[in-house]
């Protein structure tokens, strides 16, 4: 049987490539990539004293991503601009990996900065992206606490925008309080600081509002509050959010999308805490009008009673039964007389009725002398109702008598 193949060189733990010959691969794959125009943020710079060579951090500021770079002395003493953390800048340069110390560089040969028209065009269209995605609606703004339990503040140490805040803030309320978040307001380290702050001030279930607050500064000083990161993280925010960056004519993406934006940090802490001298003063004028308005009220109900009390039926109650007394009692005498007339006749009708039917009654046709006679229950009206021998009853005016009848004869 023939032995096995043996694998190629670095695949397999029994064959595999030394150190070197890796770095020296990965060096010359890097090499191949030729001259690349790069731009970014200066995040460090060091300037060795006695050496050519200058090592920087260029910083992606849409990301938490650097890069390495080496430059010589003399073309950072000759950059367009001055160079310090924070400056954006296009460098060219070529990638380079030191096989020595497998470290990845780019070997800067050119810099060149980045114009203010060029960062405002940026900023330009970052700003119709984010508009595109809604960020700037207002919808999605929240309204601000009449008033908040804890103020959320984020701006540079002793700087003259938290004092401003701060002062303003505790004028208009002394009873206001302050979490107050020192971070970088400017250069490669300030949106990565101000975010950390912005999410620990959102989760504080103490704080109602959070204010981002700088002073005035140039279009690369107020770079970082157009940051796509910082926008987002206030967007993302749950506690409504107050943009106070710069003056009144700056305007860096994050007023847009902030919960409310202040001209000044000294607008700001008007924005987020009422005036006790002027609230005070609503509360007094408020008292005032609804007492002026209970008296007023009062007052008309007072005289709507006067003027019901003032009136007739009011005023003299009995004064309509007094009036009719007279009419009352005629028509009473009126129908006690004609009652009485009406008895009167009826009386009298009944009278004469019972005297006619007393004078046709068989009474008094018996009491004139006649007599009634009946045989049986049947009254003879003839001579032929009673023959010979019929028991008769005979009755008379004061009485009945008895008889028997013994034929009937012709007058």
């Amino acid at each position: 049987m023939s032995e096995p193949a043996q694998a190629a060189q670095g695949q397999s733990p029994e064959n595999p490539y030394p150190v070197r010959a890796v770095a020296i691969r990965v060096a010359g794959w890097i090499d191949k990539l030729g001259m690349v125009w790069v731009e970014g943020q200066i995040a460090q710079m060091n300037i060795r004293s006695g050496s050519s060579t200058v090592f920087m951090v260029l910083r992606d500021p849409a990301a938490d991503m650097s890069l390495s770079l080496t430059c010589p002395r003399d073309l950072v003493a000759s950059a367009p601009v001055k160079l310090t953390e924070g400056t954006q800048v296009v460098v060219l340069g070529k990638p380079n990996f030191y096989t020595g110390r497998g470290t990845f560089s780019l070997r800067v040969n050119e810099i060149r900065a980045v114009g203010v028209g060029e960062l405002l065009a940026r900023i330009e269209r970052l700003r119709r992206l984010l508009e595109a995605e809604g960020l700037f609606h207002p919808r999605l703004k929240r309204p601000l606490p009449f008033l908040p339990n804890t103020v959320g503040l984020i701006t540079g140490r002793a700087s003259a925008a938290e004092h401003d805040v701060t002062s303003v803030a505790a004028a208009r309320w002394p009873a206001v309080r302050f979490a107050v978040r020192n971070t970088a307001v400017q250069g490669p380290n300030a949106v990565a600081q101000i975010v950390e702050a912005l999410r620990g001030l959102d989760a504080d279930p103490e704080v109602d509002v959070i204010v981002l607050a700088r002073g005035g500064g140039s279009v690369e000083d107020l770079l970082p509050f157009s940051d796509e990161t910082l926008c987002r993280a206030i967007a993302a925010c749950t506690t409504p959010v107050v943009s106070a960056v710069g003056h009144e004519p700056d305007n860096p993406l994050c007023d847009l999308v902030a919960d409310l934006r202040a001209a000044t940090p000294t607008d700001a802490a008007k924005r987020i805490v009422p005036d006790t001298v002027a609230e005070q003063a609503l509360v007094d004028d408020l008292r005032q009008r609804s007492a002026r308005a209970l008296r007023n009220w009062v007052s008309r109900e007072e005289r709507h009673l006067t003027q019901l009390r003032s009136r007739p039926a009011l005023a003299e109650p009995m004064r309509m039964l007094t009036a009719r007394t007279d009419e009352v009692t005629r028509a009473l005498a009126a129908i006690r007389r004609d009652v009485t007339r009406f008895l009167t006749g009826e009386t009298d009708r009944i009278g004469h009725l019972r005297a006619r039917l007393s004078t046709l009654g068989p009474a008094a046709t018996l009491a004139r002398g006649y007599a009634v006679v009946q045989a049986g229950s049947r009254v003879l009206r003839t001579v032929a109702d009673a023959p010979e021998g019929t028991e008769l009853r005979i009755r008379v005016a004061d009485g009945a008598v008895t008889a028997v009848s013994q034929g009937g004869s012709s007058d």
